[in-house]
This record gives structure tokens, sequence and C-alpha cells, in this order.
């Protein structure tokens, strides 16, 4: 049988954008797809009003509202939590602001099938066309510095561990602890520092990068102290 796939969207204030990242997940990939959970994180513009037209025009998309708004990690964490009771092989976190290819999750599941992959990571840097898909340089550079020190401290040899892009097998979710990780965005790389303790395997694909003036709600002095922190925490042995 082929590998079966379960996708959840943290969408906050997203209903400018909502609807095309729905709209551009392929016939291919939504025969492979189980359901399509849209969790929406307390927004306060119209994003449950896009996501219910959404859940009533396809079959596959379910939508949760979080109210206050909880945060990015306890969407996601939300997100896993009900993308593993339908039972599914691979669970895929699609961002709602449209930076991220839905078109590739067909070819990730694939590869992460056929190779044996826990976590595969969407990176923007793997194909060197970072900066000519807008990527600001400010964010390019200390990418860079951050991914060669996150390299150092998990032994991986990634280009882009700040991609929200991330395919997930059923084995990775069961294994990291879910409910221990952080509630801002340093979520996706806790949940690496995790698996890579625990052995499991951690790789990425190149996707492209697109900026297109998506608001970002992280604010980046505060995350690369919190990636230090996770750095930090895996080499002090906390996370095995």
């Amino acid at each position: 049988m082929p590998p079966s796939l379960s996708v959840f969207v943290p969408a906050y204030n997203a209903a400018a954008t909502l609807r095309a990242v729905v709209d551009r997940i392929p016939d291919e990939a939504w025969r492979m797809i189980d359901v399509v959970h849209v969790i929406d994180d307390g927004s306060i513009d119209d994003t449950a009003e896009v996501a219910k037209l959404l859940e009533t025009e396809f079959p596959k998309v379910q939508v949760h509202s979080l109210h206050p708004n909880q945060g990015y990690g306890e969407a996601v964490r939300q997100g896993m939590t009900r993308c593993l009771a339908s039972g599914t092989d691979y669970v895929a976190c699609l961002h709602a602001d449209g930076q991220y290819p839905p078109e590739q999750l067909c070819e990730f599941v694939r590869h992460m099938h056929a190779c044996g992959i826990d976590v595969l990571q969407g990176s923007r840097h793997k194909a060197g066309s970072a900066l000519a898909g807008g990527m600001p340089f400010y964010k390019y550079v200390a990418g860079k510095g951050l991914t060669w020190l996150e390299n150092k401290t998990f032994g991986l040899r990634m280009t882009d561990y700040h991609s929200g892009f991330l395919v997930y097998s059923r084995r990775a979710l069961l294994t990291v602890p879910i409910d221990r990780l952080s509630g801002y965005f340093d979520f996706d790389l806790e949940f690496i520092a995790w698996a890579s303790s625990k052995g499991l395997v951690v790789d990425e694909l190149a996707i492209p990068t697109r900026y297109a003036g998506e608001v970002s709600h992280l604010n980046p002095i505060w995350y690369g102290l919190r990636t230090l922190g996770v750095m930090g925490r895996y080499v002090s042995g906390h996370y095995r």
C-alpha cells in the first residue's frame, strides 16, 4: 500500500493567504492525504471564516479554533496530535502564509518512505537560491551562522534548521515527547534536537525560497536566543 499522509496548517491572522495554500495542494497529494487539519490559533481577522468555507468545499479539511491565541508551538502540537489520531503514516506541517510548497508534499513523503527518514525538513539554502528568492540579507547571514553552530551541536549536516516546512514519520511523533516541547517558534528545533538524541533519521530536501511580504510574528532576537538555549540544553543532555 502507498503511504498515507495527514497535514496540519497552523494559522494565525492568515485570512488573506489560507485559501491559496489549500488551493495549491495538488490532486496527487489529495489522493494520498487522509485529512487536513486547519488550526486557527485565536486569529482576530477573518481566518476562521475562510477556514470554515474551505471546510465546506474540501471534504478532507477539518477546522479547529483555539481561544485565546496559544502560540505557534501549541498550534503545532494540536495539529500533530490530531493527525496522529487518524492513524496516518506521515504528518506534514504546512504554514498558512504560503511561504512553503504544498506542491512538494508527495516528493517529501516518497523520499522519506524510500529512505527510511523520520524527519524531513525543507531547506531554502540547499539549492543556493535563498537570496534570489527574496530572503532578507540579515536572515540569510544569521541563518548561516546558527546552522553552523547547530550542525556542530547536533552532529548533523543540514543547510537550514529554520524552515517551517517539515514532514514527520509516525514513528518520530510517537518517539519525541511533543507535550514537553516549547510553545514558541523554537518548537521545530526542539523536535529536531529530540529526534537527533533518540537516533532518528533527520534529513532535508531543497525547497524554493519565497518571501512575498508575509507578516512575520517572530521576534528574530528572541528566537535567536531561544535557539542558543536549545543547543545548550542539547549539550547538557536535556533531550536524552
